[in-house]
């Protein structure tokens, strides 16, 4: 039996954890600051455990992780690379769903040289996002071809018919994660020519894109685009975009959100005692924010009557509300928007994935590909967001702990030792890519 140990049972771990304890040669503990999660997620499992951690105790971090052959992390980024340290010095496989970053980039070496695994990448984006593209371009390549423009967007919003408040979207993750994506600049490549895009003029620079059965969608840039051109073995491509979808409306409104200054983390000691129109009439200079929502028109350049103004009202940023207890913007706002922006009792999440690639196939002829996931999250059941991030996740854990793959390092799922049989048993449980072929002229 090999000992899995799942540090973290937040809100997209119980699909994941579920498939871990339906295997009969794994034993799962999972470890939560609230032992009550963890319970819930191994309730009826006599292959499963659960114990309170504190992450910050690193000795009891440490034995932990002694005690178990493979660790996934389900915790916040900021925590991976103290416990692929812990998971180092003990000899123990990694799993976790994040982007490696630059820390754990650098451990490269010296988990190769103990002949483990720590597997990165691992959800829906990035993850799935990977290992469809890598299937169709290693396709294509084996074919001859050559992929010359690669698109890849992905986005998690409420299913159509649930999609019912101002902003077009619901939280399914972290409202913080998502405040702070806004707050990225991005890079890409197109037409032979690498773009950059400072992070305060993120939201400045999207297109509208109709997917089929579905209508219209805003997509943004999504982060650094230009390496996956190496990663992704592209070294004929002039274009390689990847980029975020939002429902319509969402980019113009979150420039504004960014322009006011909501995203901003700096502590201020008097904000836990003030209101929503106070701290919005601080920012725009404001005396008495008698006018406040006239006032933020004018400052943002917008009539009164604007959709995003109406939004901002709707979200309770002209009201007497107090901000709670909270010492920075961009914490009151993440908590406003949890608040305001929640799934309802049986309603409803979507997940898009889609890859555009436009190839030059061997005998010179050109085709247009597309690989497209739309999935839907199950009502009063687990979300689409859930089931995506944290099935890759598990079925890649299972293939390590039954020694079905030779790589060693830090590792991303571009390898078809882990596409392949990952993609291969997502389908059995109903996620997987339709993928259609298009002869240009």
């Amino acid at each position: 039996m090999r000992k899995i140990l799942v540090l973290g049972a937040g809100l997209v771990s119980r699909p994941g954890v579920s498939y871990l304890l339906e295997q009969k040669n794994l034993t799962v503990t999972v470890a939560s600051r609230t032992v009550a999660k963890a319970e819930k997620l191994v309730k009826g499992h006599d292959n499963g455990r659960a114990v309170a951690i504190d992450v910050e105790n690193n000795r009891e971090l440490a034995a932990l992780i002694q005690n178990h052959d493979i660790v996934i992390s389900l915790l916040p980024w900021i925590h991976h690379v103290k416990v692929a340290n812990l998971c180092l010095e003990h000899g123990k496989h990694m799993v976790t769903t994040s982007y490696v970053s630059e820390g754990m980039r650098k451990l490269d070496q010296p988990v190769r040289e103990k002949k483990l695994l720590f597997l990165n990448e691992m959800g829906v984006d990035p993850g799935l996002d990977h290992m469809s593209a890598m299937k169709v371009i290693d396709a294509v390549h084996a074919e001859g071809g050559k992929v010359i423009h690669f698109h890849s967007y992905c986005g998690g919003l409420p299913a159509p018919q649930d999609n019912d408040n101002p902003f077009g979207y619901k939280f399914s993750w972290s409202p913080r994660g998502v405040i702070l994506a806004s707050r990225n600049p991005a890079r890409y490549l197109e037409n032979g020519k690498i773009v950059e895009i400072e992070g305060k003029d993120l939201f400045l620079h999207y297109h509208v894109e109709e997917i089929e059965g579905l209508g219209k969608y805003e997509v943004y840039f999504n982060r650094d685009s230009v390496p996956y051109k190496e990663l992704y073995g592209l070294k004929d491509a002039k274009t390689v975009i990847r980029g975020t979808y939002r429902n319509l409306g969402w980019c113009d409104t979150f420039k504004k959100i960014v322009d006011l200054g909501l995203v901003d983390e700096t502590p201020l000691p008097n904000l836990k005692n003030s209101t929503f129109r106070k701290m919005v009439a601080d920012l725009i200079g404001s005396a008495d924010g008698q006018q406040i929502k006239e006032q933020t028109a004018a400052k943002l350049g917008l009539a009164v009557d604007a959709e995003i103004i109406k939004r901002f009202e709707w979200l309770g940023l002209f009201s007497a509300d107090p901000v709670g207890d909270f010492d920075n913007r961009l914490d009151v706002l993440s908590q406003r928007l949890q608040e305001k922006l929640f799934f309802k009792p049986g309603e409803k999440d979507m997940l898009i994935l889609r890859h555009r690639f436009e190839v030059k196939n061997k005998d010179k002829s050109k085709d247009l590909i597309t690989s497209t996931l739309i999935d839907f999250g199950i009502p009063n059941g687990d979300s689409s967001m859930a089931r995506t991030v944290s099935l890759p996740m598990a079925i890649g854990t299972r293939l390590i702990a039954e020694d079905k793959t030779s790589l060693k390092g830090v590792q991303t799922p571009v390898h078809p030792e882990i596409y392949e049989p990952v993609l291969a048993e997502l389908k059995t449980l109903n996620i997987h890519m339709v993928e259609k072929r298009i002869h240009l002229k």
